[in-house]
């Protein structure tokens, strides 16, 4: 047997005599096989240079002690590795399959590191996890489609690392799914369907997820959804008609198509960005929209714009086909300074009523250039709108006819 074989088997000795001495005081005592997994978790992991978070980790004594470690009689319900401040540097090195031993294990967390490697298999054993949570490492890999058996878990975040193939339909079917947050990786194939009547977050932006989304595929108790930078296709009127708890929606950057529903924009959204899609038709809400920031940019929507969105603070309707006057409101709301973003700069807009001699607040943003009409003010526009003030008369010409 090696140096560290011996060094091993010493602690182990020693938390023996500790659990004799403590079966005649009464007290409880960590059971042998979480004892035996957190050594094997201890061994597989480091604390980066400039972190000291295992230096509490000492198997002569009580691991219920341990920086991270939480139990609740003889057993280890919680692990939470490294320093939680901001700005620790974190762990290095991989996850230990033995972590699978825990087996009243109900939240485990990584905090920002440099963990690398696959995710165990194992870790689909803790039948009581509830919380898992590991961001901002360098985890690789598959997700295990084995984690549908963990029929209890509420919150799984893996975001920020480099998780490659699809994301399994099993994780879909969790009962108790409340937040999934996969973003920031590598994940391809389609968006699985969730089933979880709970669920309120959903993050899969920065993916390579393609495929389209049924109108079913996702509960109304949903909250957040963000989907954005992936190559998503096919219309999603049918399944946004659908979220009217939304409080936050980014389907930016994908290949979406077909219709916006008007009821959107009705829901309690405080941030709606649908811009860099394929969307079509017209867009008329129903009532006065009370949502701060709305972008739609950069899509194929037509049509007169609505003087209902002239109570928008951020409004970013360019790039699109818009054609007729500005509506009225929207000066009256720009002059006062309650609009701060109205950007309408690249469509086939024809008119707005504002004075040349106009005064727009310092703090509001107007760009108006590359439409069917010379810009009455002079404002200055993103650097993206190009130089060019007015669209030429042919392509308006074509785009009346």
């Amino acid at each position: 047997m090696g140096k560290q074989g011996r060094r091993r088997m010493g602690s182990y000795a020693l938390f023996l005599i500790a659990l004799f001495l403590c079966k005649f005081l009464a007290v409880a005592i960590l059971d042998p096989l979480d004892f035996l997994a957190l050594q094997s978790i201890r061994k597989s992991l480091h604390d980066l240079p400039g972190s000291n978070f295992f230096a509490s980790w000492d198997f002569t004594s009580d691991p219920c002690n341990f920086a991270g470690v939480y139990c609740d009689s003889d057993k280890v319900i919680a692990l939470n590795l490294g320093d939680p401040r901001a700005g620790s540097p974190g762990l290095t090195g991989r996850i230990d399959p033995a972590i699978g031993k825990l087996s009243a294990l109900a939240e485990l967390s990584i905090v920002p590191g440099r963990i690398y490697g696959s995710l165990p298999q194992s870790v689909s054993q803790l039948k009581d996890l509830r919380f898992l949570a590991i961001s901002r490492n360098f985890i690789s890999g598959d997700i295990p489609a084995t984690l549908g058996q963990l029929r209890s878990l509420k919150t799984l975040d893996l975001s920020y690392n480099q998780l490659t193939g699809e994301i399994p339909r099993s994780i879909g079917t969790l009962p108790e799914l409340t937040n999934v947050i996969l973003c920031h990786n590598q994940l391809s194939g389609s968006v699985p369907p969730f089933l979880s009547q709970v669920l309120t977050r959903v993050d899969l932006k920065h993916n390579a997820l393609t495929g389209s989304l049924a109108p079913d595929s996702l509960p109304p108790s949903l909250q957040s959804l963000s989907l954005a930078w992936n190559q998503l296709t096919g219309p999603v009127d049918r399944l946004l008609s659908r979220l009217d708890q939304l409080n936050y929606l980014d389907l930016s950057l994908n290949q979406f198509t077909g219709p916006i529903p008007s009821q959107l924009f009705s829901f309690p959204i405080t941030n709606l960005q649908l811009e860099r899609n394929l969307f079509t038709g017209s867009v008329q809400p129903a009532d006065q929209v009370t949502i701060s920031t709305v972008d739609l940019s950069h899509n194929r929507l037509w049509g007169q714009i609505s003087p209902m969105f002239s109570t928008v603070q951020n409004l970013y309707l360019n790039n699109n086909r818009f054609t007729g006057q500005v509506p009225a409101s929207f000066v009256d709301r720009l002059l006062s300074g309650s609009i701060q973003i109205l950007y309408l700069q690249h469509n086939y807009l024809t008119g707005i009523e504002i004075k040349p001699t106009a005064e727009i607040p310092v703090s509001s943003s107007l760009c108006l250039q590359y439409n069917c009409m010379v810009p009455p003010v002079q404002t200055p526009c993103p650097l993206k709108a190009g130089n060019e003030k007015t669209r030429p008369t042919a392509q308006c010409n074509e785009w009346k006819g």
